[in-house]
């Protein structure tokens, strides 16, 4: 893969982090909680949707 393409795909994780991790810090509480989710553990969920689990 050429570097211009690594770069390219890191830009684009990085934006769907951010979004994710954004819309996830956004949820009603009431939403979150039926999904099981708290809105602090956004950063955590959105790194592991997007890039995988943490090593």
């Amino acid at each position: 893969m050429s570097m211009i393409a690594q770069f390219k795909e890191a830009f684009e994780k990085r934006a769907l982090y951010v979004k994710t991790r954004d819309e996830i810090a956004q949820l009603p509480v009431d939403v979150a909680l039926d999904l099981d989710i708290y809105p602090g553990d956004a950063e955590q969920i959105a790194y592991e949707a997007v890039y995988g689990k943490a090593a």
